[in-house]
Parts: structure tokens; C-alpha cells; sequence
């Protein structure tokens, strides 16, 4: 991932509007330069963390004033804004929501699958989500060139947007009372994953309209995410093409 350094180039980049994936600032930074630039990365949303000089150094040995920003290789989008154009073409939204999972490889994967499934948009977390770097694109296939994705601050108040627009949220969790071939609504839906070490975290999984799990009768308790998106993704569209056919 090619990445920007010094006060004033990542300065000129946001004011350019460049999209930029995070920001590293040297922790203790102080003077009117450092308030200045911290302010432009709070304001635009861009996740940003505080690292000692020595992380810096390993990723450039030039002056870099204390401040690394990584550029983005992809546009990100809000959900809000694509959520309409959605309704317009006359298609029901199909939204893949991922809670915090940090593999930048299974973030791949399960965009090569959402786009092959016919997914609208991927919605992560500003925060404790996998970078979409170099890694992530080869892994998608180049699927996220492609689909949509939304980089939100909280993920709470985006379901519940998503509820509010009309979506039907299933959460995928191996604590669910029903499996994942459930009847699901042929209208909207948003699909909730977590990661493979926490799931989904509560105030997201007490959001979820079905909570729903893929049967495990092997020795392992429970399957990749990007395998486990996969099946979930599938069978809603195998229920949303029997629901056509039933229809013509």
C-alpha cells in the first residue's frame, strides 16, 4: 500500500481530497501544525492511531515529521447515499455487515464471494477492521474494485439506519436457535458476520431481526468467516430465486 509522509503533504492530500486508509502520528506530537492536521483527519473520519517513533522509522527512514498516512485503493462509500439508488434500479438490497474482522485475507474472500452472490455493499467499522491493502485486493480477485464499500464510524447506529430503511437484519452466530435455511424475507436484507475469536458483539447481535447458524457435525466448533459468509450468501439467493420462479 503506497503511503504519504510530513505535516504538510498528508495535509495537501486531504485537502485534495485523496482518500486515505489511516493515519499514523508519532505519539507526544505537539505545535499548531500536528492541531491543525489532527483536526482535518477527525473531521474527514479517517482512522487514525498514535504509535511510537520506532514504528515509524520502520516504515520510512526519511523525515517524516512524525505523521505516515497509508493511501486508500479503494473509494469508500456511506450507506446512506447508495441505500437509494438501490431501491431505484428496482432491486431489493442485499448488505453484507462485518463486525470487526481483522484478516485482511478473509476480508478478500468474502468480497470475491459477496460480489459473485450479487451483494450490494460490504459495511465495516472505522476501527479493529481489516485494512483493504494490497492483500485484501488479490485475495478478492479484484471484487473489490467492484462492490461497494461503506467504512462507518459506528456500526450500531448503521443498522439501525439499515432497519429503518426497510431491511430485514439476519445475524450469523453459532449461539442461534435457527439454522441458516430459515425462510428469509425476499425483500431487503442485511447480513451481520463477526469475527472468528469474538463474533458478533452484543449491541449489534440485539439489533438482529433472526439470528441464525450453520450446523457443525464435525470436530471443529466452528467455520472460516469467509466460508461461513459464503453459505449464509447463497442460500439467500437460492431462496430469492425460488421465490421468482414461484412468481412467473
Amino acid at each position: 500500500m503506497d503511503f504519504i509522509y510530513g505535516m504538510r503533504p498528508v495535509e495537501e492530500a486531504l485537502e485534495a481530497g485523496r482518500n486515505l486508509e489511516k493515519v499514523f502520528f508519532q505519539k507526544g506530537l505537539q505545535g499548531p501544525l500536528f492541531r491543525s492536521l489532527f483536526t482535518k483527519v477527525r473531521e474527514s473520519k479517517i482512522p487514525y492511531q498514535f504509535v511510537p517513533l520506532q514504528r515509524l522509522n520502520r516504515i520510512t527512514g526519511k523525515n517524516h515529521q512524525g505523521v505516515i498516512a497509508y493511501m486508500s485503493l479503494i473509494e469508500y462509500q456511506r450507506v446512506e447515499n447508495i441505500l437509494p439508488t438501490i431501491f431505484e434500479t428496482g432491486q431489493a438490497p442485499l448488505i453484507l455487515v462485518l463486525d470487526e474482522i481483522t484478516d485482511v485475507r478473509n476480508i478478500g474472500a468474502i468480497a470475491r464471494t459477496a460480489d459473485a452472490a450479487g451483494c450490494h455493499a460490504l459495511v465495516l467499522p472505522e476501527k479493529n477492521s481489516a485494512a483493504l491493502n494490497a492483500d485484501a485486493m488479490k485475495t478478492s480477485a479484484g471484487a473489490l474494485s467492484h462492490i461497494a464499500v461503506c467504512r462507518e464510524t459506528d456500526l450500531v447506529s448503521t443498522v439501525k439506519l439499515l432497519k429503518e430503511s426497510g431491511l430485514t437484519v439476519v445475524a450469523a452466530t453459532e449461539k442461534g436457535e435457527e439454522l441458516f435455511n430459515i425462510p428469509v424475507p425476499s425483500g431487503p436484507v442485511a447480513v451481520i458476520m463477526g469475527s472468528e475469536e469474538r463474533g458478533i458483539r452484543q449491541p449489534l447481535l440485539g439489533l438482529a431481526d433472526q439470528q441464525v447458524r450453520i450446523p457443525m457435525s464435525g470436530h471443529v466448533a466452528s467455520l472460516n468467516v469467509s466460508v461461513a459468509a459464503g453459505i449464509i450468501l447463497y442460500e439467500i439467493v437460492r431462496q430469492r430465486k425460488e421465490s421468482e420462479f414461484r412468481q412467473e
